[in-house]
């Protein structure tokens, strides 16, 4: 059974910075492309930040472009997201998908204050 578990979340003022991490198990992590989305209140899900297996190739949404970076440790089944120059309109719920498979975890609240 695939399991995915977000944390690092909180809130931060506007400019400041979080590293969320996704701990990963019941799968063969290095074997699987893992993505970030996030889903703020009243608007759907919406794709952050993706990495490749392998090269490890990324991704991101042109609203967090140059400011968030998604990195990966696939000796501790774990993905990670740095958040940097944090907006309030970043706040939202923040989840992690084994992209191909559609498992998804329960995700991590990041709240950013003006």
């Amino acid at each position: 059974q695939v399991r995915l578990v977000e944390s690092g979340g909180g809130l931060v003022q506007a400019g400041g910075s979080l590293r969320l991490s996704c701990a990963a198990s019941g799968l063969t992590f290095s074997g699987y492309n893992m993505g970030w989305y996030r889903q703020a209140p009243g608007k759907e899900r919406e794709f952050v930040a993706r990495i490749t297996r392998g090269s490890g190739n990324t991704y991101y949404a042109d609203s967090v472009k140059g400011r968030f970076t998604c990195s990966r440790d696939n000796t501790k089944n774990t993905v990670y997201l740095q958040m940097n120059s944090l907006k309030p309109e970043d706040t939202a719920i923040y989840y992690c998908r084994v992209e191909g498979r559609g498992d998804w975890g329960r995700g991590t609240q990041v709240t950013v204050s003006s």
